[in-house]
């Protein structure tokens, strides 16, 4: 079984499941079961809001974890046996991706036989293989049209903390034009939620705003919900304003926006407002079934 994962600093994603990056430890059996790993004695919550941002993945063992937890999720999806066999496709942003590979696939192999419990159901899972990808890249895979007639586009994956940039010249990655931005959704967030304070005294939550910047319909204050259509155009004017001075033209070179924050850009920049050519693809589960593809892929050879 092939089963990839997108390892994102405001949400683990898989083929089939996302949830948040949150994980809360308790020694003792918590009063529900719901979304609870269990491993090595300890009892962990799994996609309770958001963790506090590590930038280096492998400093501690969440997203280790969290691993474990998106393995349960995504073979009982596909109705799975709970003790398989598996090859772990993850993938790395590609400015940092040769010299961060290692680590990480070491990080997600430190044991190829991992017993746990997921919900109070049993699992044993043997790791063959850890795979490793660009991101981004990969979850092009699923895409070829995007790239069939166009010589160059431009790739802009909006993750939780950075936004990754990289020109594609005849579907072929350009590495010299890599660049890592931190300008992702969280930072947006966390803006948002302090001009929301300021100005109304009233503390949102990140859910909240998130539903708002998607175009969904809210309960919240009409004020409020103005200020955060406000913000959410501001810090998009601010990301196009940062790839324009990282030395990309917008409105020459197609855009690709992907990522988790994709669905702002989807609902406030069209092609009208020249402000850039944009493809959208707003699919949060595209870069782990781009992982799975390439395995694929690199079986039938």
């Amino acid at each position: 079984m092939v089963i990839g994962i997108d390892h994102g600093y405001y949400a683990i994603k898989t083929k089939q499941v996302c949830f948040p990056t949150g994980i809360i430890r308790y020694e003792y059996e918590p009063y529900t079961m719901q979304n609870v790993l269990q491993y090595q004695g300890e009892y962990y919550v799994c996609g309770t809001g958001r963790q506090t941002l590590v930038k280096d993945k492998t400093a501690n063992d969440n997203y280790y974890l969290l691993t474990l937890a998106a393995l349960a999720q995504e073979i009982r999806k596909r109705k799975g046996e709970r003790t398989a066999k598996v090859v772990l496709a993850a993938g790395l942003p590609l400015t940092g991706f040769g010299r961060e590979k290692q680590k990480f696939k070491e990080y997600l192999f430190q044991k190829q036989l991992i017993r746990f419990l997921y919900e109070g159901e049993r699992y044993e899972i043997q790791i063959e293989d850890v795979k490793l990808f660009p991101q981004g890249y990969s979850a092009l895979a699923l895409y070829p049209e995007y790239l069939k007639d166009e010589p160059s586009v431009l790739l802009v994956d909006i993750g939780g903390w950075t936004v990754d940039l990289m020109r594609l010249d005849n579907a072929v990655p350009n590495a010299a034009t890599c660049r890592s931005l931190e300008l992702g959704v969280i930072r947006c967030m966390d803006e948002i939620r302090e001009q929301v304070r300021r100005n109304t005294g009233l503390l949102v939550t990140e859910t909240q705003i998130e539903r708002v910047l998607r175009g969904k319909p809210s309960s919240m204050p009409a004020e409020v919900v103005s200020l955060i259509e406000r913000q959410g155009r501001l810090y998009i004017e601010k990301i196009l304003s940062a790839i324009t001075e990282a030395g990309f033209d917008l409105r020459a070179v197609p855009s690709v926006f992907m990522g988790g924050g994709a669905a702002i850009f989807k609902h406030r920049v069209s092609e009208q407002d020249r402000l850039c050519r944009p493809i959208y693809l707003t699919d949060v589960h595209a870069n782990a079934a781009g992982y799975e593809r390439i395995v694929g892929q690199m079986r039938t050879l």
